[in-house]
C-alpha cells in the first residue's frame, strides 16, 4: 500500500520554519514598506502637560514631532564636520542624508530603517572619520534613532526584525564590503540592542495598561448594570408585596360584602362574587409571574412596607448614629399612592446612608414638599467633620434612587455642592386622579 504525498505534505520541517520565519520578515519589514503613515499627536492628558499654559497644552501633542527633529538637528551637525573635503561637492548631500532618514521616520518609518542601511556605507566612506566601518560616528547616532522611532511606532517584532536585519547587514559589509578600518558593529549590535529592548518594555507596558483600563472600564460597566438590575429586582419584590397586598384587600372585601346587606339580590351576589374571584386570579397570576424576582432565600417582610409617614423614625434613627439631621415639610400633606411613598422612603433613606457612610459628621437636610402636581424631595448635606474618615463607595446607591424615580415617571439630580457637601433631588408626578384622598 503506498501514500501519495503533495509537495506541502513531503516538504520537512525544517523547510516550513524557514518559510514561516522569512513570511514574518516579509510583514514586518517588506510589506507595505512604503506605506504614507504620519505620525499623529499624542493625547497631552499627562501631569505635566496639565501644568503647562493652554496655548502651549494644546500643542504639547507634537512634543515626539520636536525630539525627532531635535535628533535630526543633532546627526546635521555632527555630520556637516565629517564630511571629508575631497568630496565637496557631495559634503552637503552627505551631511543631510542622516538627518532627511530621521525626519523620514515621521512619515514612512519602514522606508526610513531601509534607507538607513542603505546609505550607511556610502556616507561612512565619504566621511572624514578614522573610526569603525561600516559606521560613521553620524550613522551610528541616526541609526540608533531611526531603530528607536520605528520600533516605538510598531510592534515589538518589528524590532526584532530590525536588529537581526542589522545584524546582517554589518556582517556583510564586515566581509565584503570591508575598507581596512576597525569594525564598530558590536558596538552598535550592542547598543541597538539596548535601545530596542528598552522601547519593547515600554510598549508591552502601556499595551498592558490600556488592556488593564478596558478590563476595567468592562468591569465597572458589567458592575453598573448588575447593580441595576439588583435595584429593579428589589423594587419589584417591593412592589409585588404591595399589589399583593392590595389584590388581597379587594378579595377579603368582595366576599364579604354581600353579608352587610339584608337580602341581597342575586345580582349583586354575583357581581361581588365575580369580582373576588377576579382579584384572587389576579393575585394568583401575579404571584407567578412576579415571584421569579425573589431570591431563594428571601422572605417576606412582617410588618407593612414604610411610607413617609415612617420618615420620623428614620430620622430619629440616623440622628442616634450621630447625624445632625433637619427635617422639614411643605405643602399640604396628604396621602399618596403607596408605591410613591414607598419610593419616596427609600429615596430618603439611601440618600442619609450615603451622608453617613461619606460624610461622617456633616450637617443634614430633609425636605419633603407636597405640591400640586406630586412629590418633591430634597437631601442636603454639607462637608464631613470630625475624625472620621469617609467611606469609599462606587455610587451603587445613586443608581438605585435614580432608578425609582425613573420608574415613577419623575426627574432627579445628584450633585456636588460649592461648600464641599452634597444634594439629591427628586420629584414624582401625582396625579388628582392617582392620589389617595
Amino acid at each position: 500500500m503506498t501514500q501519495t504525498q503533495t509537495p506541502g505534505t513531503s516538504r520537512a520541517p525544517e523547510f516550513h520554519l524557514v518559510q514561516a520565519v522569512l513570511g514574518g520578515l516579509r510583514q514586518e519589514l517588506f510589506d507595505d514598506a512604503l506605506a504614507y503613515r504620519p505620525l499623529a499627536p499624542v493625547e497631552a492628558t499627562s501631569r505635566l502637560a496639565r501644568l503647562l499654559p493652554k496655548r502651549i497644552r494644546a500643542r504639547a501633542g507634537f512634543f515626539p514631532h520636536a525630539v525627532v527633529a531635535f535628533a535630526a538637528f543633532i546627526a546635521f551637525a555632527a555630520g556637516y564636520e565629517s564630511v571629508d573635503t575631497h568630496f565637496a561637492p557631495l559634503a552637503l548631500v552627505v551631511a543631510c542624508a542622516p538627518p532627511a532618514i530621521v525626519l523620514l521616520t515621521l512619515v514612512r518609518p519602514v522606508l526610513a530603517f531601509w534607507a538607513s542601511l542603505g546609505s550607511a556605507p556610502f556616507i561612512g566612506y565619504l566621511s572624514d572619520y578614522d573610526g569603525g566601518w561600516p559606521w560613521s560616528h553620524t550613522t551610528f547616532f541616526s541609526h540608533l534613532v531611526v531603530l528607536t522611532v520605528v520600533a516605538a511606532r510598531t510592534r515589538p517584532r518589528t524590532g526584532v526584525w530590525m536588529w537581526v536585519v542589522t545584524a546582517g547587514f554589518c556582517l556583510f559589509t564586515e566581509m565584503f564590503l570591508g575598507t581596512g578600518r576597525g569594525s564598530d558593529s558590536v558596538p552598535m549590535l550592542f547598543v541597538s540592542a539596548l535601545v530596542l529592548l528598552t522601547v519593547a518594555v515600554f510598549q508591552i507596558r502601556r499595551q498592558a495598561d490600556r488592556e488593564v483600563t478596558a478590563q476595567q472600564t468592562v468591569t465597572a460597566q458589567e458592575r453598573s448594570k448588575r447593580t441595576l438590575l439588583e435595584e429593579r429586582t428589589t423594587i419589584a419584590r417591593e412592589l409585588h408585596d404591595v399589589v399583593a397586598h392590595h389584590m388581597s384587600v379587594v378579595a377579603i372585601q368582595a366576599e364579604a360584602a354581600p353579608y352587610r346587606v339584608e337580602n341581597p339580590p342575586p345580582e349583586l351576589e354575583q357581581a361581588f362574587l365575580t369580582i373576588r374571584e377576579n382579584a384572587v386570579a389576579a393575585l394568583t397570576e401575579l404571584r407567578r409571574i412576579l415571584g421569579v424576582v425573589r431570591a431563594e432565600d428571601y422572605e417576606a417582610p412582617d410588618a407593612p412596607q414604610p411610607t413617609l409617614a415612617d420618615l420620623d423614625a428614620l430620622v430619629a434613627n440616623v440622628r442616634e448614629a450621630g447625624l445632625d439631621i433637619e427635617k422639614t415639610v411643605t405643602g399640604a400633606v396628604r396621602e399618596l399612592p403607596q408605591g410613591v411613598e414607598l419610593s419616596a422612603y427609600r429615596i430618603v433613606q439611601e440618600a442619609l446612608s450615603n451622608v453617613l457612610r461619606h460624610a461622617p459628621g456633616a450637617a443634614a437636610k430633609v425636605e419633603v414638599s407636597y405640591v400640586l402636581g406630586g412629590l418633591g424631595l430634597r437631601i442636603a448635606n454639607g462637608p464631613a467633620r470630625g475624625l472620621v474618615k469617609p467611606s469609599p463607595g462606587a455610587g451603587h446607591g445613586i443608581t438605585g434612587m435614580r432608578e425609582r424615580v425613573t420608574m415613577l415617571g419623575g426627574e432627579m439630580t445628584a450633585e456636588a455642592t460649592d461648600d464641599g457637601g452634597y444634594e439629591v433631588t427628586a420629584f414624582v408626578p401625582v396625579s388628582r386622579e392617582e392620589a389617595v384622598s
